[in-house]
């Protein structure tokens, strides 16, 4: 898997936990609302940009401006599937 599809799979993953947290319609309107992140209607990401690393942190960081630590707690297990790329937590 490339970094690029990891980075996917990853963001992908988050989008669909923070559907269950936000509701789907919130979430991926959130995630769509990235620069750079395509997303379809069920939340699967279909590109990642130039840069998936700084794509990855906005994603973060917008699911954190809604539900603050909530959501950091909850992305630490994702991560973790992740060991190949260097996100800070």
């Amino acid at each position: 898997m490339t970094e690029k599809e990891q980075y996917s799979a990853l963001i992908s993953e988050i989008i669909k936990k923070q559907a269950v947290i936000l509701g789907p319609e919130i979430a991926i309107l959130k995630a769509r609302s990235v620069p750079g992140l395509m997303v379809d209607n069920d939340g699967k990401v279909t590109g990642v940009g130039d840069n998936p690393k700084d794509t990855l942190q906005n994603l973060v960081d917008r699911y954190v401006e809604l539900s603050g630590l909530i959501v950091k707690n909850a992305l630490g297990s994702i991560f973790a599937k992740y060991p190949d790329l260097n996100i800070s937590k």
